[in-house]
């Protein structure tokens, strides 16, 4: 989870009409009842129907499309709001509600828009780097492992901020430059506090490192999840003091020109493809909500405070 800026092209759709997949724990369980559902959240991307095939052209647009729409937030954190991990109430919140969220929200959503499109959507768990590159608390990010039809599988996340703007090739170890940055997924060494090793401190899998201009970002475990798996998680960042989302509140998107906006409670930030930023204090409380209508699509009846929590 976390926010950035750069420059793109604007692309095409994709991902399954079926909701049901194997039992094996690999797939979200999200059953959309006719096609009306995944046309509105198209909608909400600015789509429009047919529905695109699951290739990695309309991967590659449905994710651009996501990062600008659809803002990373944690207002719900904030205004006392369930935090429900179920694909149905995730879509309800992005497409009636018109709302963004965090990690598990965010990537939870668009998985399941992804399955309802056809494409095969593998839950992963991740923990992102932090200060003196300690890992976070297992379960602390969530991303989706996508196989497209027509060329191969690919890592999308669209919660976490500031990150890849189009998804990144997976199963490959050099660079792959983005707009949002110069990226590596390479093979993960040993974790210093123990976790994920076995026996005699072997990894049990290969975890692998999500690398963003020479800097690990987050370390993903390749075992597939569901969605219930990331429950203990969301808990912890929408309730812990130690969590950076209880301490203070984000809404953040990319933008059409490839930078992003951001509004910190009343700060306001814009920082153009290029990396300059600006910033600015909002005084009045019709500013601030003005910002949340106008720049993220949010219609909220009250400026939105930190709430204390532990």
């Amino acid at each position: 989870m976390n926010p950035a800026q750069s420059k793109d092209e604007p692309l095409p759709p994709s991902v399954p009409q079926d909701a049901a997949r194997p039992s094996d724990g690999r797939h979200q369980d999200v059953r959309f009842p006719d096609a009306r559902p995944v046309e509105a959240y198209l909608h909400r991307l600015g789509l429009e129907p047919p529905l695109p095939p699951p290739t990695v052209a309309t991967l590659r647009e449905l994710h651009l499309r996501h990062l600008r729409a659809v803002p990373f937030e944690n207002l719900s954190v904030h205004r006392g709001e369930e935090i429900v991990l179920e694909e149905r109430r995730l879509v309800e919140k992005v497409v009636q509600a018109r709302r963004g969220g965090f990690c598990y929200e965010l990537n939870g959503a668009f998985g399941a828009l992804l399955t309802a499109l056809g494409f095969e959507v593998t839950l992963l768990a991740a923990r992102v780097y932090g200060e003196e590159g300690r890992l976070g608390i297992p379960y602390d990010h969530l991303a989706l492992l996508v196989r497209t039809a027509d060329d191969g599988q690919w890592l999308a996340d669209v919660g976490f901020g500031a990150h890849s703007h189009h998804p990144l090739r997976w199963g490959q170890d050099d660079e792959q430059t983005d707009p949002g940055g110069t990226f590596r997924i390479v093979e993960a060494g040993p974790d210093p506090a123990g976790a994920g090793a076995g026996a005699g401190g072997a990894m049990r899998a290969r975890d692998m490192d999500v690398v963003r201009d020479g800097a690990r970002v987050y370390r993903l475990e390749v075992r597939p999840r569901v969605l219930g798996d990331f429950a203990a998680g969301a808990w912890w960042h929408s309730t812990s003091p130690e969590s950076h989302f209880t301490r203070s509140l984000i809404c953040s998107r990319l933008t059409e020109e490839g930078g992003r906006i951001t509004l910190s409670g009343r700060r306001f930030k814009t920082t153009s493809a290029d990396g300059t930023s600006a910033e600015h204090e909002l005084e009045a409380d019709d500013e601030v909500l003005g910002v949340y209508r106008e720049r993220f699509g949010i219609e909220l009846e009250r400026v939105p405070t930190v709430r204390a929590h532990g």
